[in-house]
C-alpha cells in the first residue's frame, strides 16, 4: 500500500488508523450508512466500503492491524545505538563530513554495525518509519559578510532590477469589442 509523500504510516499512526477501522466497525454493527461513516471518521467513502467488505468476512477483528508490512530487521536497541552514530558524524566513521549522511553511508555502516543488509530503498523507508527526513545543509561561503551582502541587495539591487509589469491593461489584453 503506498502513502502519500513515500514510505508507510509510522507505529503511531498505524495505531490511529486502527483505531478509525473499529470505529467505523462499530458503526457498521449499529448500521450506520457508509456515506454518514465517511463524513463522520473524515475518510474517502470508498475505503469505508472497503473496510465494510471486509467487516462483512470476519467482523470487526479483522480490521486490527497486521502490523508493518516488512519486519524491521533493526531490534530497538540496535535502532538507538544506530542514532547515536549518526550523531557522532560522518568524520567519525571515516567519511568527510563535507557531504553529511546519504542512504548509501547510512546502510554501509549497518551493515558493519550490525551485519545486517538492507537495500538503500529499505534504509529509506527505514528512516522514515523513524520519523527521519531528508535534510540538505545551507552551504555558504566561509568569507560572507551578511552585512555587505543586504546593503547589496537594498542599495545597488533597487536601481538595477528590470521594472515591474505596468498595472493597466496593454493592447494585447484588450478585448474584441475595445478594438472595434
Amino acid at each position: 500500500m503506498r502513502y502519500a509523500q513515500g514510505g508507510g504510516l509510522t507505529p503511531k499512526k498505524q495505531a490511529a488508523r486502527e483505531q478509525l477501522r473499529l470505529e467505523a466497525a462499530e458503526r457498521f454493527a449499529r448500521g450506520e450508512k457508509t456515506r454518514d461513516v465517511a463524513r463522520e471518521l473524515r475518510v474517502g467513502e470508498r475505503q469505508v466500503e472497503k473496510w465494510r467488505r471486509t467487516w462483512r468476512e470476519g467482523g470487526a477483528e479483522a480490521l486490527r492491524s497486521k502490523g508493518p508490512m516488512c519486519v524491521e530487521l533493526l531490534s530497538p536497541a540496535q535502532w538507538e545505538r544506530l542514532v547515536r552514530e549518526l550523531e557522532r558524524g560522518t568524520l567519525a566513521h571515516g567519511w568527510d563530513e563535507e557531504q553529511g549522511w546519504t542512504l548509501v553511508r547510512i546502510r554501509a555502516l549497518i551493515i558493519r554495525l550490525f551485519l545486517v543488509e538492507y537495500t538503500v530503498q529499505g534504509v529509506w523507508k527505514l528512516m522514515r518509519r523513524h520519523g527521519w527526513s531528508p535534510q540538505v545543509p545551507a552551504r555558504r561561503a566561509l568569507e560572507r559578510d551578511d552585512a555587505s551582502v543586504e546593503r547589496w541587495r537594498s542599495e545597488v539591487w533597487e536601481t538595477v532590477k528590470p521594472p515591474r509589469r505596468p498595472r493597466t491593461p496593454t493592447s494585447a489584453s484588450r478585448t474584441r469589442q475595445d478594438r472595434g
